[in-house]
């Protein structure tokens, strides 16, 4: 299957909470309680997923806004990501995509002096509300006064 053939990548936007951060996008999944930590490349690419726009045209807007030159490879590696972390709309796209691409591939493709900006989208889950809010009750062992429900660890004890 060629890029040209791909679906066309839409982000998806509900029960998301988006906060942008210096070079960073961070999106925080309600339904999933999972924070997402987008770089600048793959926050790009994100942010231009409007279900209009294909890969190549994704790539191509990339390149202007950079100023530097950007394969589809790249813009294909950060639409496996997103989907991957559930960010895209639509299985078939995550499905395309993944048989095509490898992060080694990519680098090979576009050479090690573009490996610095290739995308980057890290997550975690994020603890529940009593997870949170657990805390060490006084007279139990503790090594740090955050872990006390006191806030006052005194000689490896909660006071």
């Amino acid at each position: 299957m060629k890029v040209s053939d791909l679906p066309v990548p839409s982000a998806r936007t509900e029960r998301l909470l988006i906060q942008e951060l210096q070079d960073e996008l961070l999106v925080y999944d309600l339904a999933s309680n999972k924070a997402h930590c987008l770089n600048q490349t793959a926050a790009l690419v994100w942010t231009h997923c409007d279900g209009k726009l294909s890969v190549s045209q994704i790539a191509s807007v990339l390149e202007n806004e950079t100023g530097s030159q950007v394969d589809d490879q790249v813009v294909l590696l950060a639409c496996h990501q997103l989907a991957t972390c559930k960010l895209l709309q639509g299985e078939v796209l995550a499905k395309s995509i993944s048989s095509r691409l490898s992060r080694r591939d990519v680098i090979r493709r576009a050479g090690a002096a573009v490996a610095v900006s290739l995308p980057v989208v890290s997550s975690i889950v994020a603890p529940g509300a009593v997870q949170a809010a657990t805390c060490i009750p006084s007279g139990r062992a503790c090594t740090t006064g955050a872990q006390c429900c006191s806030s006052v660890c005194n000689a490896g004890t909660c006071a």
